[in-house]
């Protein structure tokens, strides 16, 4: 299989110089795989840390900025970081507020971030610490105990990033970000499997005229395979999916999010469907954002998230972002 690299095991160090060319504003330390704004530490502000397996981007490096992000942690395709990355980070932005870390509910992520807050901790930083495990297709997978965290990981980088942004306590930023994650559900779909560069090749089989649904963002197996259904099929299997378990009682913020390799024709085309879902089912839709921002490499496919939003909630979703993979009110 072709693919646009030089070796594989260059891939990620040269995204990150191609990320810090094209990206002045970030400070990009290839070696320690760490991404940082450049302006950090920012006074009197609560430092947001994230990050997990390339791959997934522009999850998480693309959303380092002022109203997101302080500082992002990239590990080798599908891998989590080490502490050592994490703690660095942590170190590069704090100002004395304190950091959060937020973290997707994958078995390497979640222990390496916890290991990575006590070192922290020993050095005198405050850290605080959210789980995002928002993926209703399964409840344990293969790099996962419980549920998956996937596309409601934006929602809570955004959110928490504006709400820390305007100077709020870690304890307040902390319990907004942990609001957002209980607030958050995802299915995702998959039409073709994805491939690494290690591999050359499809990570597993999806034989022609089948998806995969309840797709994990690494490949994982879902709910079942069936034969290729329409994108009306798709969404209502998806959102009802998302509505069994979310059950809110006021809008949502919904993200229609491509798998990697899914053009945006199409997934126009699949968020008109889901807004009807969501229509027939009388749930009110507050925003609603499109595109490629929690991918699996190249992976065809979709997957919906849907978050309950107040009032509070909306304000700090339109809230100034400006970052590279995610911007608007600057």
């Amino acid at each position: 299989m072709r693919m646009l690299i030089n070796v594989p095991e260059s891939v990620v160090p040269d995204a990150l110089r191609g990320m810090a060319a094209a990206h002045p504003e970030l400070t990009v330390d290839v070696d320690k795989r760490v991404v940082v704004r450049r302006d950090a530490p920012v006074a009197g502000k609560v430092a947001l840390i994230s990050g997990g397996g390339s791959g997934h981007e522009p999850l998480h490096g693309g959303f380092v900025g002022p109203g997101m992000l302080d500082a992002a942690c990239p590990g080798e395709i599908f891998t989590s970081p080490v502490p050592d990355q994490m703690v660095a980070a942590a170190a590069a932005v704090d100002s004395g507020e304190g950091v959060l870390f937020i973290v997707k509910n994958y078995t390497g992520d979640v222990l390496n971030f916890d290991m990575a807050a006590e070192l922290a901790e020993d050095e005198g930083l405050r850290v605080g610490k959210v789980l995002v495990e928002d993926d209703v297709a399964v409840t344990d997978s293969t790099h996962t105990a419980g549920r998956r965290g996937t596309g409601a990981t934006l929602f809570v980088e955004k959110i928490a990033g504006a709400l820390a942004a305007e100077g709020a306590p870690l304890e307040r930023v902390e319990a907004i970000a942990r609001q957002v994650a209980d607030s958050a559900r995802s299915f995702g779909v998959a039409l073709s499997a994805c491939s690494t560069p290690a591999k050359g090749g499809p990570m597993f089989e999806l034989p022609p005229g089948e998806l995969e649904l309840g797709v994990g963002i690494h490949g994982e197996p879902g709910r079942e395979r069936r034969a290729m259904m329409t994108a009306g099929e798709i969404a209502d299997f998806a959102v009802d999916a998302v509505l069994e378990d979310l059950r809110p009682e006021e809008p949502v913020l919904a993200l229609v999010n491509g798998m990697g390799s899914t053009p945006l024709l199409e997934l126009y085309g699949f968020c008109g469907e889901v807004h009807r879902v969501l229509a027939e089912r009388r749930i009110p839709v507050a925003r609603t954002l499109v595109g490629n921002y929690v991918t699996s490499l190249d992976m065809a496919g979709a997957s919906v998230t849907l978050c309950r939003a107040d009032e509070e909630l909306l304000r700090l979703w339109d809230a100034p972002v400006r970052t590279p993979g995610l911007r608007w009110g600057v």
